[in-house]
């Protein structure tokens, strides 16, 4: 249920028309999210957390929501600077 509410929330977040790109460089973009978001959740203690990406993000952000056990975090990528934060542990 909460896996549901927030992939909803991040949905909401996606702007109407996505920026035409190539199916190669979303997967580059998914699989870079994905590894920055991990290396950040490691580094806060989480040893091996669920990680969803959301497949677009939003236009200036990628979004990823992080889960381990009853911990659950969301981590934002900065699609210029590349750069994640993460929301403090649940």
């Amino acid at each position: 249920m909460v896996r549901f509410a927030l992939a909803a929330a991040l949905a909401l977040l996606v702007p109407a028309a996505a920026s035409a790109s190539s199916p190669d460089a979303w997967d580059a973009f998914r699989a870079d999210v994905k590894a920055k978001c991990l290396a950040a959740a490691q580094a806060t203690g989480m040893k091996s957390p669920e990680v969803l990406v959301h497949p677009l993000g939003t236009e200036t952000y990628g979004l990823a929501v992080l889960r381990e056990g009853a911990d659950k975090r969301i981590c934002v990528y900065g699609k210029q600077t590349k750069k994640v934060e993460l929301t403090p542990a649940t």
